[in-house]
């Protein structure tokens, strides 16, 4: 194998609190991620995918389509309205209970989750060695949650332990209150009760309610599973860190119905599936994964576990794999008074079918790839920026690099540009010298550069060159899409 480039790459670890804001400039920069409506000073946790944000973005929901739905006989897709009938989130319990205590600070107008506020708290006398101190509010926060009235013990604990606003280190306090995170908005001519429809908060209860509609119209049977993307709102508290937490986000779920005493032999199957997929399809660093176990389960559930990224803001969940029970379809059935059983055909048994849930943030994920992607290093002594992304997920697959702007070898180019955009994103680029396009291309993840020079004039080959070691090779040109899908597969 040839080098002209030499391939002699030093690598070089940025600093993680510097990650976040070179990652949030490339992003802009090079048509990942903009900021919504910019020119009109933006909108707070709202932003735009630009195109190679949009081409990765649907890289990352294929990858997932396909685990989910082609490799697996008995899971099928779905896409369900984002607005639905408003009973349906009073049966699943959003309306009373998909709420955060909220305080405000009268001085600066800021809100806060008051939850975090202790958190954070217990926390940093946990770091300066008051140990007992934690214990105690931990105890009095735990205890909080129990209280007759909740929202006025967390409100008594911020103003006892004398917390204040991490961010301004005011503490002029309101009371706490909840805050019901659902958008609520009207439906029809006339604003009154009667038209109130919500931005749905999940994808999950679409699924619920098409639970028989899909079971019947696809013939299936228990086990089977609905997986769907797409679009979720919560109207957060707290937002920020970029595009991990936002108010109009993608999810992607599928919920997988079991019958009742095999739900734990399922959820760990999906447990280890999932896991595995972020690092073999994707490619994400094994050890940048941690798992969480909840002790603390939601009144629903009875497993619950977490994947976990260490972004460079700290270790935050990228997915839940959750152990539902019968708690969705046994409210649907309450509320609805449709029979929501499933029978048996074989054994003639009739249940209520307990579900396994995995569900990821397709945005949350997306910043994860970029994070574990982003490199700096120095290729014969000239700094770089690259994303290592897998090609699979990369949104330009090559680039098509001809030497000279003219003549036979920009013909040459140009024709196995079309050849390759048939099946793969390429970009063409004819413009500077060629150690400026390969570190443009290396910039946004590109992972093969496609060099025509006077050599392919005369016997047919091109130079790949390869983004993470700067390697490179010759292939005849009739290779090139070939080798590509092999890359891809």
């Amino acid at each position: 194998m040839t080098n002209p480039d030499s391939a002699r790459v030093k690598g070089s670890a940025p600093a993680p609190d510097k990650v976040m804001h070179k990652l949030v400039s490339l992003a802009k920069r090079r048509g990942f991620v903009f900021p919504s409506s910019e020119i009109y000073g933006g909108l707070s946790a709202c932003f735009d995918y630009g195109p190679l944000g949009s081409e990765m973005k649907k890289n990352i929901k294929d990858l997932w389509w396909r685990a989910m739905t082609r490799r697996h006989r008995n899971i099928v897709g779905l896409d369900a309205s984002i607005m639905m009938n408003p009973t349906v989130w009073e049966a699943s319990g959003h309306v009373s209970s998909f709420n955060d205590p909220m305080i405000d600070d009268r001085t600066t107008k800021r809100r806060y989750r008051a939850d975090h506020l202790i958190e954070n708290h217990i926390e940093k006398l946990r770091r300066e060695g008051k140990e007992e101190q934690a214990l105690a509010v931990q105890g009095a926060y735990e205890a909080a949650g129990t209280a007759p009235d909740p929202n006025k013990a967390l409100y008594s604990l911020i103003i006892d332990e004398g917390i204040k606003a991490p961010d301004t280190g005011s503490g002029d306090w309101t009371d706490v209150r909840q805050f019901n995170l659902m958008f609520q908005c009207d439906m029809g001519a006339v604003a009154d009760t009667s038209g109130t429809v919500y931005l749905r908060p999940e994808t999950a209860q679409g699924i619920f309610v098409n639970f028989h509609n899909v079971r019947e119209a696809s013939r299936m049977k228990v086990p089977f599973g609905i997986a769907q993307i797409g679009k979720a709102f919560r109207n957060e508290i707290v937002k920020g860190n970029f595009i991990f937490r936002m108010v109009e986000f993608e999810q992607m779920e599928m919920q997988y119905f079991v019958k009742p005493g095999t739900q734990v032999e399922a959820f760990e199957a999906w447990r280890e599936e999932r896991f595995n997929w972020y690092t073999s399809s994707l490619g994400i660093s094994p050890e940048k994964l941690h798992w969480y176990k909840h002790d603390k389960l939601a009144h629903y559930a009875d497993l619950a576990y977490d994947i976990k990224f260490e972004f460079p803001f700290g270790i935050e969940e990228i997915e839940g794999i959750h152990s539902r029970t019968d708690f969705d379809l046994s409210q649907h059935q309450q509320f609805s008074g449709k029979n929501m059983e499933y029978v048996d055909q074989v054994t003639n048994e009739r249940y209520t079918p307990y579900v396994v849930e995995t569900s990821a943030g397709c945005d949350r994920l997306f910043l994860a790839l970029l994070s574990d992607a982003y490199h700096e290093d120095v290729v014969d002594g000239e700094e770089r920026v690259l994303l290592k992304l897998a090609p699979k997920v990369a949104p330009v697959k090559a680039a098509v690099l001809p030497l000279m702007k003219k003549g036979e070898m920009a013909e040459v180019a140009e024709k196995l540009r079309a050849e390759l955009s048939e099946q793969f994103l390429v970009q063409y680029d004819d413009a500077a010298s060629i150690g400026k396009r390969y570190r443009r291309q290396d910039e946004i993840g590109t992972p093969f550069c496609f060099t025509v020079d006077h050599q392919t004039i005369e016997d047919g080959t091109i130079t790949v060159r390869y983004r993470d070691t700067a390697a490179q090779e010759r292939i005849n040109i009739t290779e090139a899409a070939a080798f590509l899908a092999s890359a891809m597969a």
